[in-house]
């Protein structure tokens, strides 16, 4: 029996479903043509499917994962002839006219885009993304199963099971999160085989001076402290429990100044060390609680951060696994998998996966300026459902000429 195709309801048009204003706000036109042009992808001649569109179009897929991609792109058309020409006629390519378009765009005019655009947007009246004035960030990894084709298992991989290998490859992302809005940044890919240490280095670089980036145990050590402190960042990481840190100078908040090293020889001639300051803590009456907690902060000074103060704000660092959450399970859908069936395609899938989530959290972090509240009180799944059934009155994006607005 033939799948049935996914498809929206009859008549449905922008206005009921694609929030192209809402994503034209976040990622403005001018932006994407630049993203073009660096990367050589403008269109060369007039085509039914031009890379601009293809570009809203690769975004529009990652809010409606369930559909098909024929629906999606029927959508978003009838939307842009509602909102350019009324009168004109539309045809909706076929799936190997989509495939042929997207894989003319490749991905990485995507992630040009992605790198522009997508990064952190709280202001100083956004509430739960500060503290004592500085930008609170996390970075954490997390993985995604995409399509079981032969091109992606091997450019990919996929992770081993007690029964011999998993039903789909994976990809390996790392990403950094700005806590208070839970906007993704910064976020780099790779195959399954890749550590998160090695993708994290790439990915520190967005780190910048003004922000407290918060990370697990498993990514502190020397070389990636250094690279992290480099940025002008300053750190708060948890540390492994066989990291040697003897107390040099006990504080007055308990907390207590050490120094790391590169090497265990470093280490006994005490030489090439960084000072941190460490912070001991128990969580009591807390059930799963690990026994000791040891942070290592790159803030020296007590006085501009107390030890009791960095132990509670820690524990923000969870707030990137509610972020992955929306990501996988409220964007994508539970249990599906990236559905692009080439590698490259599988890269620009995953950069309009998180231009997506921008573009939500975006909407969602203005509609908690403007009722005075904190973004994690607002519902990520009732806001996709709005921007897949709403548009703003923002600028159109029509398949050819100059930008209207509507």
């Amino acid at each position: 029996m033939a799948r049935t195709v996914a498809s929206l309801p009859a008549g449905s048009r922008i206005t009921d479903y694609i929030s192209l204003g809402v994503v034209a706000k976040a990622f403005p036109p001018d932006k994407v043509r630049a993203a073009l042009a660096a990367t050589g992808k403008e269109s060369e001649r007039q085509r039914d499917l031009p890379a601009h569109v293809v570009v809203y179009y690769v975004i529009a897929l990652a809010l409606y994962m369930q559909c098909s991609y024929r629906e999606v792109l029927r959508c978003l058309l009838e939307g842009i002839q509602w909102l350019a020409e009324p009168a004109a006629g539309i045809k909706v390519a076929g799936n190997s006219g989509i495939s042929q378009a997207r894989t003319r765009l490749g991905w990485e005019p995507v992630r040009q885009l992605h790198d522009a655009v997508v990064k952190p947007i709280a202001v100083a009246d956004t509430k739960g993304a500060w503290y004592r004035g500085w930008r609170l960030v996390s970075i954490d990894g997390s993985t995604l199963d995409i399509a079981d084709e032969k091109g992606n298992d091997e450019a990919f991989g996929r992770p081993g099971s007690s029964r011999g290998k998993s039903a789909y490859p994976q990809i390996r992302f790392v990403s950094l999160v700005e806590n208070g809005t839970h906007v993704l940044f910064g976020s780099r890919m790779a195959d399954y085989a890749t550590s998160e240490v090695a993708l994290a280095k790439t990915v520190l670089p967005s780190l910048c001076e003004g922000m407290l980036c918060l990370a697990d145990r498993g990514f502190f050590g020397f070389e990636m402290w250094k690279q992290a402190v480099a940025t002008g960042a300053d750190l708060l990481w948890r540390v492994r429990k066989n990291i040697r840190l003897p107390c040099q100078k006990r504080l007055p908040d308990g907390s207590y100044l050490s120094r790391i090293y590169p090497s265990q020889q470093d280490q006994r001639r005490g030489s090439n060390g960084v000072v941190v300051r460490v912070t001991e803590y128990r969580l009591e009456g807390i059930e799963g609680a690990e026994p000791l907690y040891r942070l290592a902060t790159t803030i020296l000074d007590y006085e501009l951060a107390p030890a009791a103060e960095l132990a509670a704000i820690y524990h923000d660092r969870w707030e990137i696994e509610t972020a992955f959450d929306e990501l996988k399970t409220h964007l994508r859908g539970a249990h599906i998998v990236l559905r692009s069936k080439t590698p490259d395609l599988v890269r620009q899938e995953f950069y309009g996966l998180l231009m997506a989530h921008f573009a939500v959290r975006g909407l969602m972090h203005e509609a908690a300026l403007n009722a005075d509240e904190d973004p994690d009180r607002l519902s990520f799944l009732h806001a996709v459902r709005v921007v897949r059934r709403k548009m703003a009155a923002y600028g159109a994006i029509p398949p050819s000429g100059p930008e209207r607005v509507s």
